[in-house]
Order: C-alpha cells, then sequence, then structure tokens
C-alpha cells in the first residue's frame, strides 16, 4: 500500500476535476465512476443523451459534481465551447481523459469508404487533438495537469484487420510522447493505455457474446479485463502518485501483447 499524501487516501483524486470523453458507457462510464469515488468532481460527455445522463446520476449519487455535455467529440467548435463551459462552471480541468471512439472495420481494406476513414480519424485523433487543445491553457496557468490517451493493444502488435483503426489508435500514440515532452515544463504528464478485449458492451455488441468469450480464452490470463481493472489504472495514471510518469503506454492486456524490454 502506498502511504497517503498530505494526508489523503493514496491515489486520491480528492478535489480534482475530470472531463472524460466517451463516458456515458462501457470503460468511459467506469473512469468516470470510479474518479468520482476517489474524490473527482466530473465533465461527462458522450454522443448519446441517454447514456451520457446515466452516467451524470451515477457520479452524483457518489456525493460528487456531474456536468454532462451531449456532444459529437468530432465536432471540434462545439467541444471547445464545452471545455470553455466546464473551466466556467466547475473552476478548472486538471484531468482530461480523451476515451470517446469507435469500433474497427470487420471488411479489411476493400471495405473501407472514404466517410469511414474519415470518421474513425476525426473521432479518435482530430477531435481529442483539439479538445487537448483547449484544455491545456488553462493547465498551463494553474502549472498542473494530466493528460491520459486511450489507444488499443492493436499498436503495439498489429491485426489483420482493423487498418484504419490500428493507425488512428497509434496516432494517439504518437501525440502521448510528444506532448509529454511539449507540456512537461508546465506540469503536465500525458500518458496512455492502450488495453486488450474487454468485458464491454460495445464488444458485445459488435460482436456478439458467444465470438467475446471464445476470444478471451486465447489470453493468457485466461479471460478480458474487466471495466474496474482498466479504471484502476488509468485513476492511478492520473492520481498525484504518477507524478513522475509521462510519455509512457501501458497495456492491460493480460499478456497477450508483451512488447518492450
Amino acid at each position: 500500500m502506498f502511504e497517503s499524501i498530505e494526508g489523503r487516501p493514496a491515489a486520491s483524486l480528492e478535489g480534482k476535476v475530470a472531463f472524460i470523453t466517451g463516458s456515458g458507457r462501457g470503460m468511459g462510464q467506469a473512469h468516470a465512476l470510479l474518479m468520482a469515488h476517489r474524490g473527482a468532481d466530473i465533465v461527462i460527455h458522450d454522443v448519446n443523451k441517454d447514456w451520457a445522463e446515466e452516467t451524470g446520476e451515477k457520479v452524483r449519487a457518489t456525493g460528487r459534481k456531474a456536468l454532462v455535455f451531449v456532444e459529437d467529440v468530432a465536432d471540434v467548435k462545439a467541444m471547445a465551447e464545452n471545455a470553455k463551459r466546464a473551466e466556467s462552471e466547475m473552476g478548472r480541468i486538471d484531468i482530461l481523459v480523451n476515451n470517446a471512439g469507435i469500433g474497427g472495420e470487420r471488411t479489411g481494406i476493400e471495405g473501407v469508404e472514404e466517410d469511414f476513414f474519415d470518421r474513425m480519424f476525426n473521432i479518435h485523433v482530430r477531435g481529442h487533438f483539439f479538445l487537448t487543445k483547449a484544455v491545456v491553457p488553462g493547465m498551463k496557468e494553474r502549472k498542473y495537469g494530466r493528460i491520459l490517451n486511450v489507444s488499443s493493444m492493436w499498436v503495439m502488435m498489429g491485426h489483420h484487420y482493423g487498418a484504419t483503426y490500428t493507425a488512428a489508435k497509434s496516432a494517439l500514440l504518437g501525440l502521448t510522447k510528444s506532448w509529454a515532452k511539449e507540456f512537461a515544463p508546465w506540469g503536465i504528464t500525458v500518458n496512455a493505455i492502450a488495453p486488450g478485449g474487454v468485458m464491454s458492451q460495445m464488444a458485445i455488441e459488435k460482436d456478439g457474446l458467444e465470438a467475446v468469450m471464445a476470444r478471451a480464452k486465447t489470453v493468457p490470463l485466461g479471460r478480458f479485463a474487466e471495466l474496474d481493472e482498466n479504471a484502476a489504472l488509468v485513476a492511478f495514471l492520473c492520481s498525484d502518485e504518477a507524478a513522475f510518469i509521462t510519455g509512457q503506454t501501458i497495456g492491460p492486456n493480460g499478456g497477450q501483447a508483451i512488447v518492450g524490454i
């Protein structure tokens, strides 16, 4: 166990404000709820109003504040306005989790049309790039910030389909490494997670429970991650305990992808 820092429990997010994209359900909702339980107020964003409002209700049930935005993360202008409003109403944004995303194609290159390609990069890369641009000035002013980009295990090892998804998620790692150096003088850390399989609603809806369970059996640990397990990693990287970690990618994948030294 970590010792407490200045009397606060280990990995506490007490007094922080976290903006989490795609936090209406799945991993994003898990991040929001765990951070709320650890003391953070949450700016909730999703393209689906019902999902976003549900997360808002759950966050408020923990006793924390919740501000809900319903927006397409690819709408750069609208998201910048949302960030401005969040800073005004919540006082600041200490943590930004660039989590929103869509699933990859299952067709190979022949099935990828221009609209799909553009949508993939507009959500994962362009939308999060310009949202980060909108949030960083406040972090610089306060000389404090935590930015966490959600990538994918497939950027480490490739895949026989889903090339546009893998390429877009790979771009997030390039941003992570460069932003870590660019923002370091202001005490802003930037890290990424590259999750493997997760028992999420999106995965089950896309491929079916039977297919998801079959793939889970191929993981060395014999299962996919639970949502809370990835949320715990994200919450740690956004806490003061991780203040000396920046520019890194951590892959919670049960041993399915083992890379590096």
